[in-house]
């Protein structure tokens, strides 16, 4: 299966390197972040008595959690696409694994979301105050890699469960978007300054516990409490996405 695996893999990264272009556009949003509302973000921060190190502390763990929330959730599209074409017709009658089909352009997504967040990580450490320790910027990848993965994993599911390119994004949006405004990424949802309500349905948003332990890492604590909860959140969800994934693909590919 591993040789399966790596076919699919080196074919989907081929394809990504003949048109670099799309790796770009998918980082663009990430860095319109980092450069027109990152100044903005350190400059409220600074008023409640941060500094602009912390600022940045803050901001760009979030921004390359949201680069994977956003771009390993449409990867779908692709999928569909090879759908409509007949490529996924096609594969039925090949011996590859129908598991190693999914987990061939899994991780290919999720090695292009961490070179996306090398990008991001370095143009604020070259061109703003970022600050933050090796083994933060490790580990804060590897949780990267795992939520391109779950992501990824449940982008194709929902594509090839539904089958149409109309319904696909307009529930991706429903789902999305609430996710990402209860993640405290565009800014830390904390007791102090939510309200009661809203910080207590961001504690049920499993997305905040990844965000939190990116910040965490960023910061340099890697301490029981700032690491435990969000590894074990975003490991779990990593696995059940996958499992579903590969349901859906063993289905199709029936």
């Amino acid at each position: 299966m591993l040789r399966d695996i790596w076919l699919i893999f080196r074919r989907d990264m081929l394809a990504a390197l003949r048109n670099p272009a799309w790796l770009m556009i998918g980082v663009m949003q990430p860095l319109l972040y980092l450069f027109l509302f990152g100044p903005l973000l350190v400059k409220a921060l600074n008023a409640q008595g941060m500094t602009d190190v912390e600022g940045w502390m803050i901001l760009t763990p979030a921004l390359i959690a949201q680069l994977a929330l956003f771009g390993s959730s449409f990867v779908g599209f692709a999928l569909l696409a090879e759908y409509r074409n007949g490529v996924i017709e096609r594969m039925r009658v090949t011996p590859v694994s129908r598991v190693a089909l999914l987990l061939g352009k899994v991780l290919a997504n999720a090695l292009q979301a961490v070179v996306q967040a090398l990008i991001i990580i370095a143009l604020a450490y070259l061109v703003f105050d970022l600050n933050a320790p090796f083994g933060g910027v490790v580990l804060s990848l590897v949780i990267v890699f795992l939520l391109a993965v779950t992501l990824a994993s449940c982008s194709y599911a929902l594509a090839l469960t539904l089958k149409s390119e109309e319904a696909f994004p307009a529930v991706l949006n429903a789902v999305l978007m609430p996710l990402l405004l209860l993640s405290g990424i565009l800014i830390p949802i904390t007791a102090g300054l939510a309200p009661k309500w809203l910080y207590t349905i961001s504690q049920i948003n499993p997305f905040r516990h990844v965000v939190d332990v990116e910040r965490n890492s960023f910061r340099g604590d890697f301490s029981m409490d700032a690491l435990f909860t969000g590894s074990v959140v975003v490991l779990v969800m990593a696995a059940l996405a996958v499992w579903w994934g590969s349901r859906t693909f063993q289905r199709e590919n029936a």
